[in-house]
């Protein structure tokens, strides 16, 4: 185990965030990209093609 998920411990609000380029809203840290963190910077499939609408970007619409 690393640093990361010893001090997750299940409190969400303890974990890293970080804005998304394509729709700017917040990226929870995910056990998936523990080992590249760093280098995550979309959300998605649809924030990184670019799919998500100028006039749109940040609407809870759009992420549920």
């Amino acid at each position: 185990m690393n640093a990361d998920s010893q001090s997750f411990r299940g409190n969400k609000a303890a974990l890293p965030s970080k804005p998304c380029l394509g729709c700017a809203r917040p990226m929870t840290w995910r056990k998936c990209w523990a080992k590249n963190w760093a280098e995550v910077k979309y959300c998605s499939d649809a924030c990184r093609r670019g799919k998500v609408p100028k006039g749109k970007q940040g609407s809870k619409a759009l992420h549920g």
